[in-house]
């Protein structure tokens, strides 16, 4: 079904605006859908308290360096996995049986940093999804339980951990505590990976499971760093960094050489996730903003979303601004007056706190909201200076209609939204596909927005 707009400057009707719930669709895509209540009260419910409780227990193993005890009840990475593992199966009984919980253990062959075969834990907690049309869609959301001190093969040393990445750790596991007892259409994964400062081996793994067992994963978030808001360079108490490639890292030279002719550097699945997020924390979580970074990581560096890009799914990672590298792979002394070493001291938990709401914010609201259409396009059978849009009809019942967007190439964000209604075709007269970027995103019944799809050329 076909729709044309008469006047491309002009709004829709006031009644093709408004969906089933009664919410005006704003114009303008800076604007954010209407609230849920229930994932407002999500984002208050995390508590800095429980946050404090884990990271300073994470920290009292002494250390948790993947190549550590895994039989000492008080040191040692074993320790910290069987408490993750006790304190995940605790939220778990309280989800009426949507959640379970498993170690997911492999054999880590000898590698650069592992000098003899390791068995690696990963602690997987699962939230089922209540729609069927969408509890097979998959959200993960990690941090990384190992630690390190300055020599990365030194496994007796002092590596309490507590920012890289105790803080990563808890804001899932909060996460988890606060979204088990309520319901989401799609399903989530909250999970505690090993081996990440030995070569990501942990993430690798559940990586390549899921996709063994065709999980459907479409967002993945690592929070890796998001213990402080001070660092070398200031404070910045308000603010994540969240890191998002552009051009995919799973990119083949048949995509390559369409997007070289079409543009859509900065328009692949992982950069639309990252500005899912900024728009989600705009809605439930000021004065706490996402600082959006395109980059993959840090510069020549990476994380635990990177086996996930690696096999094409959206993934992005929540670092702090201002990291402080006398608080990380640091042996824990004093000198020259100095105290190095990643210690509670120099955690803030409120910080954390903040961090952890906008992860609760997203993850309810991707959950919560249809898939991202498939199939996007843009047509090109014809030469017109009108851009004509199609994407397949999402298979979730309570979608409303689709929001066709665009902004100028130059801007980094979407800037315009139009609610074209429930159609799987549009044209947008007298906007040429040759001047701006455009993309289409599904809006349900309550006013959940998906993350946006990027076109591709369609005959």
């Amino acid at each position: 079904m076909a729709s044309r707009l008469l006047n491309p400057r002009a709004t829709l009707p006031l009644a093709a605006a408004v969906l089933v719930t009664g919410f005006i669709t704003p114009s303008a895509a800076t604007d954010t859908a209407p609230r849920d209540a229930e994932i407002a009260r999500m984002v208050r419910d995390v508590s800095a308290r429980n946050i404090e409780r884990g990271i300073r227990t994470l920290a009292s193993f002494g250390t948790r360096h993947t190549l550590s005890a895994q039989d000492d009840p008080r040191r040692g990475i074993g320790a910290a996995r069987d408490w993750l593992f006790d304190e995940y199966s605790k939220i778990a009984a309280r989800s009426g049986g949507r959640m379970t919980v498993e170690k997911q253990s492999f054999v880590q062959p000898v590698s650069p940093r592992v000098p003899e075969p390791t068995v690696i834990t990963n602690v997987v907690a699962t939230l089922r999804g209540t729609q069927p049309a969408s509890a097979g869609r998959t959200y993960v959301v990690s941090g990384h339980y190992d630690s390190r001190c300055s020599d990365v093969m030194n496994v007796t040393c002092d590596a309490p951990g507590a920012d890289d990445d105790a803080s990563g750790v808890m804001v899932a596991l909060e996460a988890a505590r606060v979204m088990a007892t309520r319901t989401f259409d799609a399903t989530i994964v909250f999970m505690a990976v090993a081996g990440e400062e030995q070569g990501l081996y942990g993430s690798q793994h559940f990586a390549e499971q899921a996709e063994q067992d065709g999980v459907d994963i479409r967002g993945m978030f690592t929070n890796d760093i998001v213990g402080s808001a001070d660092g070398e360079n200031g404070r910045a108490p308000n603010q994540v960094r969240v890191f998002s490639e552009g051009v995919p890292t799973s990119e083949t030279p048949q995509q390559a050489a369409v997007r070289q002719s079409t543009g859509g550097e900065n328009d692949g699945v992982s950069r639309q996730l990252a500005r899912f997020v900024r728009d989600a924390a705009e809605s439930y979580t000021h004065p706490m903003d996402a600082m959006l970074i395109y980059r993959r990581d840090r510069y020549l560096r990476g994380g635990d979303h990177i086996p996930f890009l690696q096999r094409g799914w959206p993934a992005i990672r929540f670092t702090e601004v201002h990291e402080d590298y006398r608080h990380q792979h640091q042996d824990v002394r004093v000198e020259d007056g100095v105290r190095y070493g990643d210690l509670i001291e120099f955690v803030d938990v409120d910080y954390v706190a903040g961090v952890t709401r906008v992860n609760v914010a997203a993850l309810a609201g991707l959950a919560r909201a249809p898939g991202a259409p498939a199939g996007a396009g843009i047509r090109t059978a014809r030469l017109t200076n009108d851009t004509d849009l199609r994407w397949d009809a999402g298979p979730e019942p309570d979608i409303a209609g689709y929001e066709v967007v665009w902004r100028d190439t130059t801007e980094p964000l979407w800037t315009h939204s139009r609610f074209v209604g429930k159609v799987t075709e549009y044209t947008v007269e007298g906007k040429s596909k040759d001047n701006y970027q455009f993309g289409v995103r599904a809006v349900d019944t309550a006013g959940h927005r998906s993350p946006v799809s990027h076109p591709l050329p369609a005959g």
